[in-house]
């Protein structure tokens, strides 16, 4: 009963450990043995099982060989035996290796880490923004879920890629959504704005039903639909549509030969926005004073989130308070 239950055990461990526990009781086996048959070539059992395993895995120093017939007996099963068992558990480990690149690529393996971004789908603009974080931190952990693609190579993005629908609490798990730390949610570019901003709300849900205390940031493309993403538990709410609208009609009633928005959003493009809560001592200054401070740090103030509200470039006169956040426009 012992034994079938030592065999019970033995058969539910992972393959790289069963394989390695034969490989130790194999060169044990036969380095004890030899010690036996040869003590005078083989003073210790440490001897011995040094030489099984240089022996077995076909090294073959020469410093310590068996010359008694017996002893030569044991070599040749040790050969046969040790040897293949090295060689398979070398190649099970490189077929693994293999395997668990080729399923990480996939997206079919969990990821186990915490504090970490997950990002709801694979888009140009979610291209940009991976590379951005890891220009400013390589160390930040990034998961993306993403039901079109087939498979994505880790080694060329440094994200872990998880396949299958955000909405589902199952593919939620794999990206280890519990210990997450945000999660931003673009919109699908193959669907109708409308269609999209109603996936975009059903993975809000998703989202928040499995970790109530992730910060959310989603993507609505229609105005009528931002009420329904707070209310689904979105933290954030991101308008691209209204930033692209106000381009383009610069572009069409603009009479000058320069393209100031291609100049602006190539500057932009290396530089980043941070949200600062006023220090306290800054409570009572004037949004002039608070500027020409951040101007001094080469850094550049747009603008005041208070209550809610954004307000960019408000009178210079405009007293902070506190609560107040500051919008600061810096170099990457």
């Amino acid at each position: 009963m012992n034994l079938y239950r030592f065999w019970q055990f033995y058969f539910h461990l992972p393959v790289f450990v069963r394989l390695l526990l034969t490989v130790l009781i194999t060169m044990l086996l036969f380095g004890t043995v030899i010690h036996l048959i040869e003590p005078e070539h083989f003073p210790s059992v440490f001897d011995g099982i040094w030489w099984a395993f240089v022996t077995g895995s076909t090294v073959g120093y020469g410093d310590y060989v068996p010359l008694s017939a017996m002893g030569k007996v044991l070599a040749i099963f040790l050969i046969l035996a040790g040897g293949g068992v090295v060689t398979f558990y070398m190649a099970t480990i490189s077929a693994g290796t293999i395997k668990q690149e080729q399923e990480l690529s996939k997206g079919r393996v969990e990821y186990k880490g915490k504090d970490h971004i997950i990002f709801v789908g694979w888009n140009e603009r979610t291209k940009q923004l991976v590379d951005t974080i890891h220009k400013k931190d390589f160390d930040v952990q990034i998961v993306l879920i993403d039901q079109s693609l087939d498979n994505l190579a880790f080694q060329k993005h440094y994200i872990h890629f998880i396949r299958g629908n955000a909405t589902e609490d199952e593919i939620l798990k794999k990206a280890n959504i519990d210990e997450a730390k945000y999660v931003v949610i673009t919109s699908d570019p193959n669907k109708k704005e409308r269609q999209a901003d109603q996936t975009s709300i059903l993975t809000t849900l998703a989202v928040k039903g499995n970790n109530p205390n992730v910060y959310i940031i989603s993507e609505i493309l229609t105005k009528e639909q931002i009420t329904n993403a707070k209310r689904a538990g979105a933290d954030s709410v991101i308008r691209s549509n209204d930033f692209m609208s106000t381009l383009f009609f610069q572009e069409i009633f603009r009479d000058e030969p320069v393209k100031p928005f291609d100049v602006l959003l190539e500057v932009l493009g290396n530089q980043q926005f941070h949200h600062i809560l006023l220090p306290p001592e800054m409570k009572g200054y004037t949004f002039l004073e608070c500027s020409d401070y951040y101007v001094s740090l080469e850094q550049i103030l747009i603008g005041i989130m208070r209550d809610g509200e954004l307000m960019l470039n408000p009178p210079f006169d405009t007293k902070l308070k506190d609560n107040d956040y500051l919008l600061v426009l810096t170099s990457l």
